[in-house]
């Protein structure tokens, strides 16, 4: 009797373990059906030391840029979390292609990389210049020779002097004294104004920026290296994602929200090197 009523109560517990878990289940699935589910996020991967395109604000607290700016943006009309990941850069393949971001959205340059992603309209015209200190005696292309010129690794600035199909920019590269490669463009500024490096090479709307915050320290050559467009980059294939963006994106530009927010990186590099009205009927 004893073992049988053991077994009773055993069985009894068992039960009422099982309807709990199957009440747990049901308060799941509930939740999920309802309207107050978790957001579906979308995490947007940047630079963050690329201003003015992606950057950490001056309090340290948020980040801020005129590429994140339009994607919060976007992800407020279509209903997304919007979630800002700054990622190392020359690790921006690997961060997309494993899933740990949903694009690639800061000043990303399409040009020469075409059929890696799954590309957006173009939005910003860009160039790559070379930006050296207001007293070097460095005034056009040619006085690089047998300099230490830098630029950031994994960038299209060292893609357009390493790229194959730019055979006059391989050459010009080749009468440097050195290439160097740095993590970031601040690393490199920061080089170049302690004396470590001899110029820069850049996409303009940094070197606006920089040019902007240290008047008289830095100086833009007039010959610019090549001109190049930005877009935003999906993972190869990922099609719908891009079309949602693009079909957002259209309607801030038909509305006059995109220009309202590349107005406020006027001083930086916009609004007239918005491209994006040659692409929009």
């Amino acid at each position: 009797m004893k073992k049988f009523m053991g077994l009773f109560l055993s069985l009894f517990l068992l039960c009422l373990i099982l309807v709990g878990c199957s009440k747990n289940n049901v308060s799941n699935v509930a939740t999920s059906d309802n309207k107050s589910e978790e957001i579906k996020k979308f995490v947007v991967g940047f630079d963050a030391e690329y201003p003015p395109y992606g950057y950490l604000s001056e309090d340290g607290k948020s980040y801020e840029g005129f590429d994140l700016d339009i994607a919060k943006e976007f992800c407020k009309r279509a209903g997304y979390e919007f979630v800002p990941q700054p990622i190392d850069w020359d690790s921006k393949d690997l961060e997309l292609n494993s899933g740990n971001i949903d694009c690639i959205w800061n000043g990303f340059t399409m040009t020469g990389r075409e059929n890696n992603y799954t590309w957006s309209f173009p939005y910003v015209d860009n160039s790559i210049v070379f930006i050296v200190k207001n007293d070097s005696d460095i005034v056009s292309k040619k006085d690089l020779a047998n300099k230490t010129v830098i630029t950031q690794a994994g960038s299209s600035a060292l893609a357009a002097l390493t790229n194959e199909d730019e055979p006059e920019n391989i050459k010009l590269a080749a009468t440097f004294k050195s290439l160097e490669q740095c993590a970031d463009f601040n690393t490199a500024f920061m080089n170049l104004e302690t004396g470590l490096v001899d110029a820069i090479v850049v996409d303009i709307g940094v070197a606006k920026y920089q040019l902007k915050n240290n008047p008289g320290k830095y100086r833009e050559l007039d010959e610019k290296l090549s001109l190049e467009q930005y877009a935003i980059g999906f993972k190869l294939g990922n099609e719908s994602l891009r079309d949602e963006v693009e079909k957002v994106i259209t309607e801030m530009w038909k509305d006059g929200t995109f220009m309202n927010i590349a107005n406020k990186y006027t001083d930086f590099s916009l609004p007239d090197s918005v491209c994006l009205g040659n692409y929009i009927k």
